[in-house]
């Protein structure tokens, strides 16, 4: 058993440990909010944007637009989005995995290259694939126009050719405890009919070609923001959790550690005891 001034400064270890935590976990908590109720407002108009370009798309076959060209897919850039820190649980391991299982599977016979959002991501996928961009500077000022430059420069690498199509790998917010791994087609756009939308007769001003060659790259780039704000949601969600359960883990370890603590003071205060009175019989003896 260890002595007591081991145990002493074990349970003061695990004590500050505790207070990191804890202070990392309310931190993440008031993040979270903002972040939470960003994507939830803006997911419906991403959403409906996405789905209103796919129909009129869909509606005009004799639109031709670079952003919707099918080509032999030879070149493939997958997106990854992580974070810039750690202590989040399985976050970023997760977009990791499936990234590194898409290339290896889906595109195993096509030439894969990666652009990464986040330094966790780029500090592991680095070491094995091919890194032609790396945005980490993103999450500090998040907003529409900064995530719009990285959507018009993957935009500009498919219109020029370098890629036949690109695909974006990121964590979808659900919930504070629950964070789902998405992947997602971002070039070539694929136009697509809904349920809701194949009755529907739209009356178009000035004309359907202007609508949609207008739509086509803010829809792009809207797209690539949800992702983006998906992913930061759900990383300060993932870190709030995982705080949570270090902080119960750390609680739980230091009450054991008092139990011992208590126990092992107990007995050096018994064999003190019966080390006075085994002096005391000697010497009336």
């Amino acid at each position: 058993m260890a002595n007591l001034k081991e145990i002493r400064n074990r349970i003061a270890s695990i004590g500050s440990t505790m207070q990191i935590t804890s202070a990392m976990k309310m931190v993440s908590a008031a993040k979270l909010k903002k972040a939470q109720d960003a994507i939830v407002q803006m997911r419906p108009y991403a959403n409906k944007l996405t789905e209103l370009l796919q129909n009129l798309s869909a509606n005009a076959e004799d639109i031709e637009s670079p952003y919707s060209e099918q080509r032999d897919v030879k070149n493939v850039l997958l997106v990854a989005i992580t974070s810039n820190r750690g202590l989040c649980g399985g976050f970023n391991s997760n977009v990791i995995k499936e990234t590194v299982r898409i290339a290896q599977t889906n595109y195993a016979d096509k030439n894969v290259s990666l652009y990464t959002i986040g330094k966790k991501g780029n500090d592991l996928l680095s070491k094995k694939f091919t890194v032609i961009g790396n945005q980490n500077a993103l999450f500090d000022t998040l907003t529409f126009e900064n995530a719009s430059l990285v959507a018009e420069e993957l935009m500009q690498l498919f219109v020029g050719g370098t890629y036949d199509k690109i695909e974006i790998i990121y964590n979808q917010f659900k919930n504070a405890a629950t964070q789902l791994v998405q992947v997602e087609q971002f070039l070539p756009l694929v136009a697509t009919i809904s349920k809701t939308s194949s009755s529907v007769n739209y009356v178009f001003e000035p004309n359907q070609t202007d609508i949609v060659t207008v739509l086509m790259p803010k829809s792009l780039k809207m797209q690539l923001y949800k992702s983006v704000r998906d992913s930061y949601a759900s990383e300060h969600g993932a870190r709030m959790t995982a705080m949570h359960k270090a902080t119960d883990n750390a609680t739980e370890l230091r009450d054991d550690l008092l139990l011992t603590y208590n126990k092992a003071r107990q007995a050096a205060i018994t064999n003190e005891i019966l080390e006075i009175v085994g002096g005391a019989e000697a010497l009336n003896n």
